[in-house]
């Protein structure tokens, strides 16, 4: 059963554990029936984000934020590489001995990226400044709390995508400039790219212009910053740098090379570049400092992970997996199928073959802090592969088939000696989750911790003796933790959102059922405020394609603040017919709310976000068993909307040819599949009643492809209402708090105009 830190009740019905949080400490039932979740509660949520650990784990950098920080966002920039969205938070310095925690700011600023010193005296941040719009690096004294800015070169700024990292000795911070001159060509040609007065585009230019817009944002000179002399130094000359890291000892840049020849429409946003390595003192040198030299003459297809030391790196390539050095001329392969081998799918196809030949294919996951062994992964789970010998053993069994009985694996954190392994573990089938740890000394697992909160981004500091992670009851906001590496005194390190402890939330579910195909699958229901066993509520399901955790969900929260459940089902996809798999898995996960006297079947509504919103759209244009619907920000016409989205690059077409549509095919080669998952093709078939919201600088979906289905049904006489928000984007009313507020109120309005008699009142805290 799941644990909680407050008490807890569980009941069952109709096969169903059904968990309720604990209620408020000291609160009449009266004070309580108060307390409900509004949408103005969801835009102060604070969720914190940890930066960086110090090696002896004593000091935590985080960051601290809420929805209400976030936004103010410029969607018309979108696209634009120079333009840096508002991010408020406050950045904080936890004792993760004591709890307390020191403000580095007195205000909230825009923070990206934060590096201790090896010995854990200072802090590097990269701060936005508000008047020149650009970030600069800030150094915080741990002990005097001192702030001090560090002086970028004439004509250079710290670039907004750079990275942040400090030499083994502390000598040295290393980051990536943009000179201003890039600046000012690149936002004079996103002035005319949408202001124009004329924007030519043409076939002979290699990629798309948009496409190529986005790339010049890795055109970077990468510098180190020295301590002593108060001197910026260059490392690498302005260079189309799509990564890059430093060696520990300060040595040697390695980076990764933008060689993209011309757009890619086989994977989006996709790149091309090669592995490049060059000594990190080469300002004044020799002709041979000055050369760097080619690791990787592509990295096409390939995974990459570094050692610690930044000087041993290992890839996995068509299912082998290599070991190399910074200094090494050739790699060694050290997993896979031999080099030589020669596939014979053509001449054997059984399923024998096919899964012994998975079984031999791996994956790099991971390179030992210790530079003694891999982490390696293939269809069985995760194995220990020992360096430089390369014997391996299989230590943890998982799989990526989400029918699989096995649980879900990922691996979280590796100890600085190398000994010991620790992974996040998590039922398929129920809400159980925690975090094994292999010890490589004795060859064996442990299980740390095992209940039903969610656990994730486990740091274990250098000295091998804390651990910070971030852990969530059901139904909760995720808060910091940290414990030590045993996992044996798991604490809170923040009280991220007190407020909560006034409001009301309902229990939570999760529901098993079977689609229209046979298949098993998973629904998450949030149960409304005071729910009674036995009576029936107007119930929305939330549509995408898989759920299970029951995360904290402001939306479900602010409806099942109002009476309503909230559903959020799974679905199952065949490549060619996305839309069959919502008719088969939402329909079918009403039936069991229904079966198990839950929903009321003349009372069900329906809506997504984004796939989602398509989803929704296409949904209704198969059944009238849903009352009302709302797609928000979702596609109705494929067709148009396959090329469109250029600030996208290639992102549309390759999501209905290969990715999220799964159509399996360009619009010439099967243009059938076009128009049956196009919900504009069957708007007549549509008997019920349609929200739609759109963002009018949507440059995801375009609100102009949702206006399709507003004027088709129209024509129709069809009822339906469109709510287009000129400053919003993907998403639709998320441009300024009015907006998220309207959303959620015509959001409310609507189910409960459609599903209430009479209407609600709609939960806010500003009636």
């Amino acid at each position: 059963m799941r644990s909680f830190i407050g008490p807890i009740t569980a009941f069952v019905f109709a096969g169903v554990v059904v968990f309720a949080p604990p209620a408020a400490s000291g609160q009449s039932a009266a004070t309580r029936k108060d307390s409900l979740f509004t949408a103005e509660d969801g835009l102060d949520i604070v969720s914190y984000t940890a930066l960086d650990l110090t090696s002896d784990g004593r000091w935590l950098a985080a960051l601290s934020a809420s929805r209400r920080d976030g936004l103010g966002v410029d969607y018309r920039r979108d696209g634009d590489p120079t333009y840096v969205r508002p991010a408020l938070s406050r950045a904080w310095v936890i004792d993760t001995k004591s709890a307390a925690a020191r403000a580095i700011f007195p205000d909230k600023r825009n923070v990206r990226g934060a590096r201790w010193s090896p010995d854990g005296a200072r802090l590097a941040l990269l701060v936005l400044e508000p008047k020149s719009g650009n970030f600069q690096p800030v150094i915080w004294e741990r002990e005097s709390g001192r702030l001090t800015t560090i002086a970028t070169p004439v004509g250079k700024y710290v670039a907004e995508n750079s990275e942040l990292r400090w030499t083994k000795d502390g000598k040295r911070l290393v980051y990536a400039l943009h000179s201003l001159a890039w600046r000012k060509a690149v936002q004079d040609s996103f002035a005319v790219m949408t202001a124009g007065p004329v924007f030519v585009q043409s076939s002979e230019n290699p990629f798309l212009t948009w496409d190529a817009l986005r790339r010049t944002g890795n055109v970077r000179t990468i510098v180190a910053y020295d301590f002593a002399t108060a001197k910026t130094i260059e490392l690498l000359p302005e260079t189309m740098a799509a990564s890059w890291d430093v060696s520990e000892d300060g040595t040697t840049l390695t980076y990764s090379e933008d060689i993209t020849k011309k757009t890619d429409y086989d994977v989006i946003f996709g790149s091309e570049t090669k592995l490049m390595a060059r000594a990190a003192e080469c300002q004044a040198a020799t002709a041979s400092c000055a050369q760097p030299h080619v690791l990787l003459p592509t990295l096409k297809s390939t995974t990459i992970t570094w050692s610690e030391d930044g000087a041993h790196y290992a890839y996995s390539k068509e299912g082998r997996v290599y070991i190399a050095s910074v200094t090494d001329t050739t790699s060694r392969q050290v997993a896979g199928p031999p080099a030589d081998t020669k596939r014979d799918a053509a001449t054997d196809t059984s399923r024998e073959t096919r899964e012994r030949r998975e079984r031999e294919r791996f994956r790099v996951v991971r390179y030992s802090p210790a530079n003694d062994a891999l982490l390696v992964a293939n269809s069985q789970g995760y194995w220990l592969l020992d360096l430089p010998g390369g014997a391996k053993q299989l230590i943890v069994e998982s799989s990526d088939s989400a029918s699989s009985a096995l649980p879900r694996v990922a691996v979280a954190a590796w100890s600085n000696d190398g000994k010991k392994v620790y992974f996040t573990v998590a039922s398929r089938t129920k809400w159980e989750r925690g975090v094994v740890r292999y010890d490589r000394a004795t060859n064996s697992k442990q299980t740390l911790i095992n209940d039903g909160r969610l656990y994730s981004n486990i740091r274990l500091s250098k000295d091998g003796r804390v651990a910070t992670l971030t852990v969530a009851e059901g139904n909760r906001p995720p808060t910091l933790y940290v414990t030590d590496a045993d996992f044996t005194s798991l604490r809170s390190l923040v009280d991220a959102n007190p407020q909560l402890g006034t409001k009301r939330f309902g229990p939570t579910g999760l529901v098993s059922y079977l689609d229209a195909d046979g298949h098993s699958k998973y629904a998450v229901v949030y149960y409304p405020v005071g729910y009674e066993r036995g009576k029936t509520y107007p119930t929305i399901f939330i549509v995408y394609e898989d759920y299970f955790d029951d995360t904290f969900d402001p939306v479900a929260n602010v409806l099942t603040a109002n009476g309503y459940v909230v559903v959020k089902p799974s679905v199952d996809f065949d490549i060619g017919y996305p839309g069959e798999a919502w008719i088969k898995g939402v329909t079918a996960a009403a039936n069991k709310l229904i079966d198990m006297g839950v929903a009321d079947s003349a009372r069900l509504g329906v809506h997504g976000t984004s796939y989602g919103g398509y989803a929704t759209n296409l949904l209704v244009t198969q059944t009238n068993r849903f009352k009302a619907a709302i797609n928000i920000s979702g596609k109705v016409d494929v067709i148009s909307f396959y090329t469109d989205s250029p600030r996208l690059g290639v992102r549309n077409v390759h999501a209905a040819e290969k990715s999220q549509d799964r159509l399996g095919a360009t619009l010439w080669q099967q243009p059938q599949k076009y128009v049956q998952q196009s919900a504009i093709m069957f708007a007549d078939r549509i008997q019920t009643p349609l929200m739609l919201i759109t963002g009018a600088q949507d440059s995801n979906v375009p609100a102009e492809n949702t206006r399709e289905m507003y004027y088709a049904l129209r024509r129709l006489g069809k009822e339906v209402v469109w709510v287009n928000y000129m400053n919003g984007g993907h998403g639709g009313g998320n441009a300024t708090a009015e907006d998220v507020l309207d959303m959620q109120r015509r959001m409310l309005a609507w189910y409960d105009a459609k599903l209430k008699r009479p209407p609600s009142k709609v939960a806010s805290s500003a009636q």
